[in-house]
């Protein structure tokens, strides 16, 4: 087979929803009850989302969970997992567009999004986003947003790219919210894309590795870095489903939490 090359444009990288935060308990620290203590640390966090985290085992001590009664002692590792800090932003309403609800229940829904819907509100998107028909489809109820976020987020803990189909889960309680922050913080959560791309491959499977990062002279694409001098790892495996011979299907498995468009060359 001749040199090719191939495309695979997946997901949004969800890494930069979340910051990983540590904080070592002064050593003349009383003991104190953990979401008093975290209460009294962390600003624009209430104290209901940090028992949140505490019930999901997003913050926990010396790598253990804990109940909010734990009292914390001096010289421990407090970690803890929330979003990066936005700026606040009002006014997104909602709107009566159909959703593709795979599942629903009190804490939680699975959406199936079609390619050319965005996911929230942003820069040349003030409407028509699936959090605008989630916000009318959950109108009688107060959809959480995870802290430090704004209404643009709301239900949301991670995103595919605009003209990426597939599931999305979208949180309806603060409990949910917390519990699957913390997950795809962990990458422990798994996604598995179908692709489509030109021609016939060597190996029926294998991994693509390499650093992606934002392309040096055009910032609103990203690009390989070969020498993984820029950008993050990312890794994916991927499968042939099917040979078509001008195209393949392909199934890919990120293992790692970035994958935008892949250009690598297979011969």
């Amino acid at each position: 087979m001749n040199d090719q090359e191939i495309d695979i444009e997946i997901d949004e990288d969800d890494d930069d929803l979340y910051v990983q935060q540590q904080i070592k308990v002064d050593p003349k620290q009383t003991p104190l009850r953990i979401d008093k203590f975290l209460f009294d640390k962390l600003m624009r966090i209430s104290r209901h989302k940090i028992q949140n985290g505490l019930h999901a085992g997003a913050i926990t001590v010396d790598e253990k969970q804990v109940k909010p009664n734990f009292k914390v002692k001096p010289g421990q590792l407090i970690n803890i997992v929330f979003p990066k800090l936005l700026e606040h932003q009002k006014g997104v309403q909602a709107e009566d567009i159909p959703l593709d609800i795979r599942y629903e229940d009190d804490d939680l829904m699975v959406i199936y999004k079609s390619p050319g819907m965005v996911v929230h509100p942003g820069v040349g998107n003030y409407s028509g986003t699936l959090v605008n028909a989630v916000l009318h489809h959950l109108k009688n109820i107060e959809v959480p947003v995870l802290a430090g976020n704004d209404q643009t987020r709301a239900g949301i803990v991670h995103r595919l790219d605009k003209d990426t189909s597939g599931l999305l889960l979208v949180a309806k309680s603060d409990f949910a919210m917390t519990d699957l922050a913390k997950q795809f913080f962990n990458h422990t959560v798994k996604r598995t894309y179908n692709a489509i791309v030109w021609s016939s491959l060597d190996e029926p499977e294998g991994v693509i590795e390499g650093h992606i990062g934002r392309h040096p002279r055009d910032r609103r694409i990203r690009t390989v870095f070969p020498e993984g001098d820029e950008g993050k790892h990312a890794i994916t495996h991927y499968k042939v489903l099917e040979d078509l011979y001008y195209v393949s299907l392909v199934e890919c498995r990120l293992e790692t939490g970035r994958t935008h468009q892949i250009r690598v060359h297979m011969g």
